[in-house]
């Protein structure tokens, strides 16, 4: 899915709108993920915590009306870039969230769909599929030697 450099900087404003509640200089951290829950029907991205409070929404005008049902698939490496983005002009590095902590897309049920952003203490981690890809093959085969060995 393409979405325009309009769309694009609203759910980056609307990601810093967000995280904007959480930028302290206090040692007062809060425990609780970023949940981001697009909507194929109205084009809406909502942002919102563990406690289910809204930080902020923005329609995206090529969400709205999605037809395919590939919905959650195309929308997730849009998502997962604006992320990345936030965190290389080091915008998550001074939220007062408590490590580890997600940024979770979610569906209309409220339930994971993928995990875009991981922020550790030691790391940040993009999960995809392309870093697990092969993983179930390559251990089968270290177990298959590891007991051909005894």
């Amino acid at each position: 899915m393409k979405i325009s450099d309009k769309s694009r900087a609203a759910i980056t404003d609307s990601l810093k709108e967000a995280l904007c509640r959480y930028v302290t200089g206090t040692d007062n951290a809060v425990v609780t993920d970023i949940h981001l829950l697009p909507n194929p029907d109205s084009g809406e991205l909502l942002i919102f915590n563990d406690d289910d409070e809204e930080l902020s929404r923005v329609i995206v005008d090529e969400w709205v009306e999605y037809e395919s049902d590939d919905f959650y698939k195309e929308v997730e490496p849009v998502l997962r870039s604006i992320l990345a983005g936030l965190k290389d002009a080091g915008m998550l590095d001074k939220l007062s969230l408590m490590k580890p902590f997600s940024f979770v897309l979610v569906d209309d049920e409220k339930e994971t769909v993928a995990e875009l952003l991981l922020i550790d203490d030691e790391d940040t981690l993009l999960l995809s599929d392309e870093l697990l890809k092969g993983l179930d093959e390559e251990l089968d085969d270290f177990l298959k030697k590891l007991l051909e060995e005894k």
